[in-house]
């Protein structure tokens, strides 16, 4: 039975395919940064490609990219294009840039958040990007680029991911030590386009091109090599240690995670249109019993008269058109009955003539109605008190 199971798990470590979903930075009209001859967009996807090149030679290794040419993809679509993949790492490669031109060295992210200013300002660069999006602020609400923060309050950090994260920065970084680059270490940052990716992932700042030395290297060949072989080989190495040892633990398919995860959403958005179709509703509708409070006999003092010319238990609009033209329609609810009234005069001798317009106009049991502080009482009555 124990040789059984170790010759299934041996063969599912062997068949089993990793899968790696490579981001390259920025595209199209989103340059990131730019210095002299260095336009950051174009270093990123030159490293990815190669760091894909090399993966894709290697067995049971799937790689996906979030872009393969110049072009722009929102953060967010770069996250669920590796949850769509179920990969089961996401590696965003970027340029360094500071205002320091003697700033330099790599340094690799994970997701998080930390209070360093230096890389708080690199999250807030990244995180900018976002404001190029077509509504940006629909896609990100709650979320405010200037302060990388709060990208915490829409949603909890993925636990379960930062330690494999963890040591996958750690393998990186090891790396570019070995071909002789300057490691600022791993940060911890909140990314957004690590943000909503449902496995483990880094950030990968290769480098400051704002450094006249390390942006030469980095947009040279040769330096594109290096930094993707190293890249590559950490990738190679974590697969080894961590998936093909047998003991991997599979975590729950990002694909899932992200159905789930959209479902919530559009539930939310759903509530959010009810509610908000609810508040028009009251908001109407007191503008209705508005309307009909100063169109009622409810708070008039004194007495006056009215021509009632229909009654019903249907909710009638106060709009000429819906009483064959006549204007100077009221309404009063009495019971589960509307009643609707045609003019107001507190003299009885000018109902005649209001009544015979309603008649005229084809209400031909309009009758006329007196009130007295509002209330119903018979016009002998009214006639009396006068």
């Amino acid at each position: 039975m124990f040789l059984l199971l170790f010759f299934i798990q041996l063969g599912y470590s062997q068949s089993a395919k990793f899968k790696v979903t490579l981001d390259a930075g920025h595209g199209d009209h989103d340059h990131g940064a730019i210095y002299g001859n260095c336009t950051e967009k174009n270093i990123n996807l030159a490293i990815v490609l190669k760091v894909g090149k090399i993966l894709e030679k290697q067995p049971n290794i799937v790689v996906t990219y979030t872009r393969k040419t110049d072009v722009f993809i929102d953060l967010v679509e770069r996250a669920n294009i590796a949850n769509r993949a179920d990969a089961n790492l996401f590696v965003s490669v970027h340029c360094n840039a500071s205002k320091n031109p003697a700033a330099f060295g790599s340094e690799t992210f994970i997701m998080g958040l930390t209070k360093t200013a230096s890389s708080m300002e690199v999250a807030k660069r990244e995180n900018s990007v976002i404001t190029l999006e077509k509504d940006y602020k629909k896609k990100y609400e709650g979320f405010d680029p200037s302060r990388p923060e709060s990208i915490i309050g829409t949603t909890l950090v993925q636990e379960e991911y930062v330690e494999n994260s963890i040591m996958l920065a750690g393998k990186i970084q090891e790396k570019f030590k070995n071909i002789e680059r300057k490691s600022r270490g791993i940060g911890q940052e909140p990314f957004m386009v690590l943000h909503k990716a449902y496995m483990p992932r880094v950030l990968i700042e290769t480098g400051f091109i704002s450094n006249e030395t390390e942006g030469a290297y980095l947009n040279s060949e040769e330096g594109q090599d290096e930094m993707a072989e190293a890249i590559a080989t950490a990738i190679i190495e974590y697969k080894k240690e961590y998936f093909d040892g047998g003991d991997y633990e599979e975590l729950e398919r990002p694909s899932r995670i992200l159905k789930e995860e959209t479902k919530k959403e559009e539930a939310k958005k759903e509530s959010i249109k009810k509610d908000s179709t609810k508040k028009e509703i009251v908001k109407k509708e007191s503008q209705s019993n508005k309307i009909e409070s100063n169109n009622t006999a409810e708070f008039k003092l004194g007495i006056f008269y009215k021509v009632q010319i229909s009654a019903g238990d249907k909710k009638i609009e106060l709009s000429p058109s819906n009483f064959k033209g006549l204007k100077d329609i009221s309404m009063e609810k009495d019971g589960k009955y509307y009643k609707y009234y045609y003019g107001e005069t507190s003299e009885y001798e000018n109902t005649k003539e209001l009544l015979k317009k309603a008649k005229e106009k084809g209400y031909k049991s309009a009758f006329v109605v007196a009130f007295k502080d509002g209330k119903v009482i018979s016009v002998n009555e009214a006639l009396k008190q006068k």
